[in-house]
């Protein structure tokens, strides 16, 4: 399956949704250079992750725009996975210039790093092992969910 934009759009919205959302909650307890309170620490982890969503529709455009070039359309599971490095320090810019309206400063390097990687990792492998399983049409459609 080739995914179209379209459907690479909206699998990430998706995704992150879904998947992060669950991931975020169960992983903020314990990330490490949290804020004092831990209403504090999930309301800036799911700003971030809100952020994440936002900011990676515009990722996918540029992806999609990097894939024209590509004789199949289409990147290798390896430039999926590292695309983590580039999509990781543009948030953590973000972050450190005060442009993710509603987190401050309340969020330390060890927190980003952990809650970035558990998610962003968590939510790659979902996409490619039990999405291609649990929505067979998806594979089918070019990654529409709608």
């Amino acid at each position: 399956m080739i995914p179209t934009l379209a459907g690479r759009l909206q699998t990430r919205i998706f995704v992150l949704a879904t998947v992060g959302a669950l991931l975020t909650a169960l992983i903020v307890p314990v990330l490490p250079g949290r804020p004092g309170s831990l209403g504090a620490a999930y309301r800036a982890a799911f700003l971030m992750l809100l952020a994440v969503i936002v900011v990676g529709l515009a990722w996918e455009l540029l992806y999609h725009l990097l894939m024209q070039f590509r004789w199949d359309k289409d990147w290798p599971t390896l430039f999926g996975l590292v695309t983590i490095v580039p999509e990781g320090a543009v948030m953590w810019v973000l972050l450190n210039t005060g442009l993710v309206p509603g987190v401050g400063d309340h969020v330390s390097a060890s927190m980003f790093l952990t809650m970035f990687v558990f998610v962003w990792l968590g939510q790659w492998l979902f996409v490619n092992g039990p999405m291609r399983v649990f929505f067979v049409q998806w594979r089918l459609r070019g990654g529409r969910l709608l």
